[in-house]
């Protein structure tokens, strides 16, 4: 059994660190894949292009993560023409670690503004006017207790014709379904990932104008090392090896009807592109 402490939400904020660099590391050669499955699908890519220098575009990005939503956006032809600092990116993480990460990793046209160390129900008052406030794959950890608060952030941080854009995994996605089944085998009394529908229903109920888009992709892991890498990341256990998964009776059924006959081992990830206007 995993014994490493604390709930969902602690769990994820504790492996913001440089400790867990390998780990992050190796889940992110797999999950740079969902970046770029976004950022191919987005169609508000162009809304984007028309910043410039002169008349740079606001971006709000919550739960900001190491940056690898920009690093995606930054591969499209119509975004590296852009002049720098066309884009400027204030950074919003209750942790400092993944603050720092994901500014460092800004290059033009992009450049870091504000530094925000906050939650996003705890998102300071003078955070307003952006004319973009994305969250991508970010509110999983947020309790769904807190999550109407953190909705009526999000929707007063944006311009009343702002964009907002949410990227998120939906119930049967990997992401939920493998977390799902580690909470039943291991932490009973734990806390679920919040789901896409939730998110968006969240929004609808804050009355905001939602439209969801559906958005499927596969990932292929052919390392045994990064896979055991990427599923810690997945729980946030780095206690769990893959010989321990595999040993379980359901999580180790969970990815034998995964594992193709080379050894790969292929999770689908359905997720829900959420564009939000006030």
């Amino acid at each position: 059994m995993s014994l490493e402490p604390g709930d969902t939400e602690d769990r994820s904020l504790a492996h913001w660190s440089e400790a867990r660099r390998a780990e992050m590391d190796a889940f992110y050669r797999v999950a740079t894949l969902d970046y770029r499955e976004l950022v191919r699908a987005w169609s508000h890519t162009a809304r984007l292009a028309q910043a410039t220098s002169d008349a740079p575009l606001r971006i709000l990005d919550v739960a900001c993560g190491s940056g690898k939503f920009p690093a995606a956006l930054r591969e499209v032809d119509a975004i590296q023409a852009l002049a720098p600092g066309a884009l400027v990116l204030d950074l919003l993480d209750p942790s400092s670690f993944s603050v720092e990460e994901a500014a460092a990793s800004l290059t033009a046209p992009m450049k870091a503004g504000r530094r925000l160390v906050h939650t996003l129900q705890d998102l300071p008052t003078d955070a307003r006017d952006y004319d973009v406030v994305w969250a991508v794959h970010a509110l999983y950890a947020l309790p769904e207790a807190e999550l109407a608060d953190g909705v009526v952030r999000f929707l007063e941080a944006m311009k009343p014709d702002g964009l907002g854009f949410i990227g998120h995994a939906t119930r049967s996605s990997h992401y939920l379904a493998f977390y799902e089944a580690y909470l039943e085998q291991f932490r009973p009394d734990g806390t679920p990932y919040t789901s896409a529908e939730v998110v968006a229903q969240a929004f609808r109920d804050a009355g905001a104008t939602v439209n969801v888009a559906p958005l499927r992709y596969v990932q292929v892991i052919h390392e045994e090392p990064v896979l055991e890498g990427f599923l810690q990341r997945c729980l946030f256990d780095e206690t769990l090896s893959l010989e321990a998964m595999r040993a379980d009776p359901r999580l180790g059924a969970y990815l034998a009807e995964r594992t193709t006959t080379d050894g790969s081992v292929r999770f689908t990830q359905d997720v829900a592109m959420i564009t939000i206007q006030r």
